[in-house]
């Protein structure tokens, strides 16, 4: 299940993995494909969200946090990741943007309570994709 702020990548992350070339549309609803999660961002950002996100997750074997690298807004709340009734990776978006600070954006999920693997990619250019693909297989999750 991949959760993250609004404009993040969640969707063009998932499409990356999905090796699908579609164009990232924003997600109006929790979508289920292919046997991961999508999920709004406005989900994330709006406490009245949070229940649905963690009944979501029940049906997830892992939740993806995701922060865009070049976004340095706090805008998950501490420990956000503590909610959640399965491992919270970390996967931060975006690495090839001008501006892109890995460490700020790995920072904020920590912050949010991710202690599990924290991954550095890009949907667009395919860097670290290959790891984060190894790691959900490794997992059972792909």
């Amino acid at each position: 299940m991949l959760i993250g702020p609004v404009g993040a990548g969640k969707t063009s992350l998932l499409n990356a993995l999905q090796h699908n070339c579609r164009k990232a549309q924003k997600t109006q609803s929790i979508c289920f494909s292919s046997g991961m999660i999508d999920t709004p961002g406005e989900y994330t950002q709006m406490p009245r969200f949070y229940s649905s996100l963690a009944v979501t997750a029940t049906e997830a074997k892992l939740i993806i946090m995701i922060q865009d690298a070049s976004d340095f807004r706090a805008v998950l709340p501490p420990g956000f990741a503590s909610m959640f009734p399965r491992p919270v990776v970390g996967v931060v978006t975006k690495i090839d943007r001008d501006g892109a600070n890995r460490e700020k954006a790995k920072e904020r999920l920590l912050q949010a309570g991710v202690r599990e693997a924290i991954f550095y990619v890009s949907a667009h250019t395919g860097e670290g994709l290959a790891e984060v693909i190894q790691f959900l297989a490794e997992r059972g999750c792909k």
